[in-house]
């Protein structure tokens, strides 16, 4: 319904309508491999399922979908922002982005590909809103990388349930960088490279980012 203080002289579509056309989905599932001594992982797999409606072009849309899988694996473990804050007092001033270029910001590179990558689009989808049924795609893939993200989380509770005998809850904040996953194994060379004074135990230890 109309909001009690909409002015009554504005246009019904200023309160209501339909901001989408329609909608596209996905869903991805991924396999990963990591090492609990060095922090590294590999994704030995990704398979992915995404609705583009009747597609026009199907090469360009399969391309498009892996551009943006891979972003958003990225994002998810590899591409770390460090700002000057109370965690990083060495950069300045205050507020500064040093992550800013490729000398300190890693983005992802053909070796950090699935090794098996197979992308698929749904078959007989309409969509009566857009020309030959078709969808727009580039930027929904994006967030199907996270599928990498909780495939390693999953690993690490693994090596948690064998470290510290318990695969109880835990946080881990994204990016999942080497670092993260490898004191996130919560072994006992974690805990015995944990600096002087960090809150808490091993068990919710949380990197701060590059130090």
């Amino acid at each position: 319904s109309k909001p009690d203080d909409f002015p009554d002289d504005a246009p019904d579509n200023s309160w209501k309508g339909h901001p989408f056309n329609y909608f596209t989905q996905g869903v991805a599932c991924s396999e990963v491999e990591i090492d609990v001594l060095t922090g590294n992982h590999r994704v030995i797999r990704s398979d992915v399922l995404i609705d583009v409606g009747s597609s026009i072009n199907p090469a360009i849309d399969i391309g498009q979908v892996e551009g943006a899988f891979i972003q958003g694996m990225g994002w998810c473990t590899i591409e770390e922002v460090i700002y000057a804050d109370d965690d990083h007092t060495w950069i300045r001033p205050r507020g500064k982005t040093f992550t800013t270029g490729p000398g300190t910001y890693k983005i992802p590179a053909f070796n950090d590909c699935p090794e098996i990558f197979n992308v698929s689009l749904m078959e007989d989808v309409d969509n009566p809103f857009a020309v030959h049924s078709s969808k727009a795609i580039g930027e929904p893939p994006f967030f199907l990388g996270a599928s990498i993200f909780f495939a390693i989380k999953e690993a690490v509770r693994a090596a948690r349930t064998e470290s510290l005998g318990s695969d109880s809850y835990f946080e881990m904040r994204l990016p999942a960088t080497s670092e993260r996953i490898r004191m996130h194994c919560a072994d006992s060379i974690a805990a015995e490279s944990m600096s002087v004074g960090a809150p808490g135990s091993i068990e919710t230890f949380q990197a701060r980012g590059t130090d």
